[in-house]
């Protein structure tokens, strides 16, 4: 993955960053967020993957289920945020792909990878917004108090 600032002004930076083939998105977009001390951020992007894993979160089992989708697939829209939670950076993104014969899949993003390229806009905030653990959910829910 490359990256570069590409604009900002006041307290909020813009940065694009473009994925290469075989790149795994959530463990990049982590690492980017740990390397240029990242904490409050939201982020766009569009391209390709070659195989994903999308989650359902399933509310009486308090868990997600995996649904492995094994095949080249156009990411029509992926969205998300970064958030802190336990003091390090949590990616929070959802998805909707497009597979060969138009139909679309979607849902919450825990594993991608690349193919041939992905291209995100990610803006970024000094604020600190905490995630904390929602005993009656089993999540991770952004704390405002």
């Amino acid at each position: 993955m490359r990256a570069q600032r590409v604009g900002g002004k006041g307290a909020e930076t813009t940065y694009l960053l473009v994925f290469e083939t075989g790149d795994e998105v959530t463990t990049a977009l982590r690492e980017f967020a740990v390397r240029e001390g990242l904490q409050t951020c939201r982020f766009t992007a569009i391209g390709a993957v070659s195989d994903l894993v999308l989650g359902y979160f399933e509310v009486d089992r308090r868990e997600y289920k995996r649904m492995p989708v094994v095949e080249q697939a156009e990411v029509v829209m992926l969205a998300g945020n970064i958030t802190e939670a336990d003091g390090q950076p949590r990616v929070h993104a959802h998805v909707v792909i497009a597979r060969a014969d138009g139909t679309a899949l979607g849902g919450h993003l825990l594993e991608a990878h690349v193919r041939p390229t992905l291209e995100l806009f990610l803006t970024a905030w000094p604020a600190r917004v905490q995630r904390r653990l929602d005993e009656a959910s089993g999540l991770m829910l952004i704390d405002l108090r």
